[in-house]
């Protein structure tokens, strides 16, 4: 649930830029600053709140995520002054940021070593969820009862879930001041740099199509139909996390490796098929299948990979995260107005080709063959 609403919250505006742009009475394009403003917040706060934050009850630090969200989707709501709305939009993603550093470790420590994987793959459910069903449904709910009703209804969500964590989840203690690890020495960690590294190339060609899939899509008569197609990407997804809870314990390299080739081979037959409307739902719900496990695979190997220093490397994974995000806006924007949609297909190749290869060659460290071993999970109280 925290995860849908750190997604949801971070789109929204996109889809109801009309709407804001006219309540606020701006530009469309100040309107879209709103998800840069978020973006922001996430990437500049998300490593000094994790480090900050490591001595905290862990319960206590998924409150303040949480309340975080109820009170600046409420100010958005609220807001009649752009820059107010803003700064509130910037605070939403500091907690956002400081959400996705937290979520992946609290997943692990709840369950046995040899379930880790899996309990991270359920725990990252709400993203696809809110890709592919959260994001129209709140478009469409904008559209009817207004866009500050649609944050307002957010904020009810964010209300119910702080009860839901109250009752149900287990706390965990903080880390000890000798447990914790420097910044420097984590990202030198063997095996950090390369899954980082992973991150970067894989999302980068994710979002370049993901950013631009309106145009991509149009040279095949799709234009009108973008909504099924992020609505087949977003079932595929969903269907790729089913996979990748299976498989991420025994198979977690392979599985990386396999869903890296499948997404270059779509990305392949794009370049060579891209206007026939069949060949793009096919690759749409490959791209899908093999994206939807992508968080669980990559959070798992960086974790392991980073020991006691999970929690700061999974704080860098979201600045890798939110930066291929911004960057695939900027390489996507000066592909399409060089060379068309018709170079995505070949940039996205050669980014996922360098991925495989950091990929495979971290077999010592990052993504290692064989089955998972990890310490004991600690104890919640």
């Amino acid at each position: 649930m925290t995860g849908f609403i750190c997604i949801i919250t971070e789109t929204l505006p996109a889809g109801l830029l009309p709407q804001i742009s006219a309540g606020l009475a701006i530009s469309p394009s100040l309107t879209g600053q709103m998800v840069t403003a978020y973006a922001l917040g996430s990437m500049l706060a998300v490593i000094p709140l994790t480090i900050a934050t490591q001595g905290w009850r862990r319960r206590n630090v998924l409150l303040l995520t949480i309340v975080g969200f109820l009170l600046f989707n409420s100010i958005t709501a609220w807001s009649s002054h752009y820059a107010v709305t803003l700064v509130a939009r910037f605070f939403a993603g500091m907690a956002a940021g400081l959400a996705w550093s937290l979520l992946a470790g609290y997943a692990r420590r709840m369950v046995a070593p040899e379930q880790q994987g899996k309990a991270l793959a359920l725990a990252m459910v709400g993203t696809p969820i809110a890709l592919s069903l959260g994001v129209p449904l709140g478009t469409w709910l904008g559209g009817v009862v207004g866009w500050r009703t649609a944050f307002g209804i957010i904020s009810l969500m964010t209300l119910l879930l702080i009860v839901w964590v109250l009752l149900k989840v287990p706390d965990y203690p903080g880390q000890a001041a000798h447990q914790r690890l420097p910044l420097r020495q984590v990202l030198t960690t063997p095996g950090v740099r390369p899954v980082l590294a992973v991150v970067i190339t894989w999302m980068l060609a994710h979002n370049i199509l993901y950013t631009y899939i309106a145009p991509f899509v149009a040279p095949a008569g799709l234009l009108g139909r973008v909504d099924m197609v992020l609505l087949v990407f977003g079932i595929a997804a969903l269907a790729g996390i089913w996979i990748t809870a299976k498989r991420v314990e025994p198979l977690l390299r392979k599985t990386v490796l396999v869903s890296l080739a499948a997404f270059a081979a779509t990305c392949l037959i794009f370049g060579l098929l891209a206007k026939v409307p069949q060949v793009i739902y096919v690759g749409v719900a490959v791209w899908g299948l093999s994206f939807g496990g992508a968080a669980t695979l990559l959070q798992t190997a960086l974790a392991d990979a980073a020991g006691d220093g999970a929690d700061v490397a999974l704080s860098l994974n979201v600045v890798a995260w939110n930066g291929a995000i911004a960057g695939s806006g900027v390489v996507g924007g000066v592909l399409l107005d060089t060379w068309g949609v018709a170079s995505f297909p070949w940039a996205m190749l050669v980014l996922l080709v360098i991925g495989f290869a950091i990929a495979w060659s971290a077999r010592s460290h990052g993504f290692k063959p064989g089955k998972r071993t990890m310490d004991k999970p600690v104890v919640a109280h």
